[in-house]
């Protein structure tokens, strides 16, 4: 017999069993389909590099595509796998395929069949169910699928088979579990993290005026991979003097100039998982006084929103705290007029910080879950993910001061609430002018 232990090598698949077991009691009753994404072809026969759907990632841990997830709630609830069969000849061109067989020992699923039965089990699986659970509108293919089974169902009436009479969007009782990391996800996060960090850390060491954006990519990408990351979490930004002042800039083809002030927003992902952080430091190792003043405050607001992240804090409060700061800030740098209040009433710091200081971060670099419940903001909560990032971009204008412009600065950390209040897993990153400067100047010598 052959031994399918090969991915449990590399992954504990309990945790994933665990969140299958307790979807199935949320969920009381009917049947729910999860599939994982298709192949995505970039040119001819090439696809891009396969990456799992992140619902299906969270519940199976299953890599291969061409799989779907279907589970059975109620008095026997169970697990089932629908994947590829074993092939000898395409695993000649292709890798490894664990099959049915392989995959329900493997990953712990109560039964598994060939995916190439989908039709039949689909239609097997919906009759006399009371519900399905299922995210309609997301995948169109898909939704064709669902059709066709339903009514298949619904043809056997007369040999007394019924369709589930209701529809239910599975993905907001993932979206709740997702929401608070277990420990094994917090575990990879960390580890994530502690890679994205050291990656920030060599950018900074590596960086010289006259270099292009792209070569700090590079360094980047080298640092993500050669630690075990599969994939950056998200496209790296490289973004040198004036392109730091474009929010999503991802060409990172300018030559870097002496005096430029360089914003990396750059991730990796790490088993299925996201970090996300942002440094901004000068290309040349020092910052000048304009620089300092815009970065200090940047991080100045920074604090203050850490400050709110604990349980019981709604998501928006960090936030809050973050543009009182920068508000007060871009007053007192002249680069804005008025009060505290004024400026915050007629929201004119929205000119220099236009985006929000955080979002949830998890299998998806914008993770899944709700922010608001009805008008108020989602409580904070321990086990709760999410990134603080505030920023101040001055692009040239008649009424900011000279000295300020083209200055775009972004500090970003994740954040793990705590039952104390938070933890920052990024903050291996110097991110203080003095640690910037010292990291900098320690790797020119």
């Amino acid at each position: 017999m052959p031994s399918y232990a090969r991915y449990n090598d590399l992954m504990n698949t309990q945790p994933f069993k665990l969140r299958r077991e307790k979807l199935l009691q949320q969920m009381g009753s009917g049947v729910a389909i999860v599939p994982t994404a298709a192949e995505k072809f970039r040119n001819s026969d090439a696809t891009y590099p396969y990456r799992a759907d992140s619902y299906f990632h969270y519940l199976t841990g299953f890599p291969e595509p061409e799989a779907v997830l279907i589970m059975i709630a109620g008095q026997t609830p169970k697990s089932i796998l629908l994947c590829r069969d074993k092939n000898a000849e395409r695993e000649i061109w292709d890798g490894f395929r664990y099959g049915s067989q392989g995959a329900a020992e493997a990953f712990g699923f109560d039964e598994a069949y060939s995916i190439d039965t989908l039709t039949d089990k689909l239609a097997e699986l919906f009759a006399n169910q009371s519900a399905l659970w299922y995210s309609v509108g997301f995948d169109a293919e898909w939704d064709a699928r669902i059709t066709v089974a339903l009514n298949a169902v619904r043809s056997q009436t007369r040999a007394g088979k019924h369709a589930p009479a209701t529809i239910r969007d599975v993905r907001t009782l993932i979206n709740e579990m997702r929401l608070v990391k277990d420990a094994s996800e917090i575990d990879t996060m960390r580890r994530a993290a502690t890679i994205t960090a050291g990656a920030h850390r060599r950018a900074m060491a590596t960086t010289r005026p006259g270099a292009f954006e792209y070569e700090i990519e590079a360094e980047l990408l080298h640092e993500f991979r050669r630690h075990g990351s599969q994939y950056p979490a998200y496209t790296s930004i490289v973004a040198a003097g004036a392109n730091a002042c474009v929010l999503h800039y991802i060409e990172n083809d300018k030559r870097i100039a002496d005096g430029d002030l360089i914003l990396i927003d750059a991730g990796c992902e790490l088993d299925g998982y996201a970090s996300d952080v942002t440094r901004t430091f000068p290309a040349n190792g020092r910052f000048s006084g304009p620089q300092a003043d815009v970065y200090n405050l940047v991080l100045a607001a920074q604090d203050a929103a850490v400050a709110l992240i604990k349980p019981g804090a709604g998501f928006n409060d960090p936030h809050d705290a973050a543009v009182r700061v920068l508000a007060q800030g871009m007053i007192d740098l002249k680069l804005l007029n008025g009060s505290l209040d004024g400026v915050l009433e007629s929201e004119s710091y929205k000119r220099f910080y236009m985006h929000r200081t955080g979002h949830w971060l998890g299998i998806d670099v914008h993770d899944a879950g709700e922010y608001k419940n009805g008008d108020a903001w989602t409580t904070l909560t321990p086990g709760k993910m999410l990134t603080v990032e505030p920023g101040c971009y001055i692009r040239p204008s008649d009424d900011a001061p000279e000295t300020f412009w083209n200055i775009g600065v972004r500090i970003e950390d994740d954040a793990l609430v705590t039952e104390q209040g938070c933890e920052i897993i990024t903050s291996a990153a110097p991110k203080t002018v003095a640690d910037i400067e010292a990291l900098m100047r320690d790797a020119r010598k």
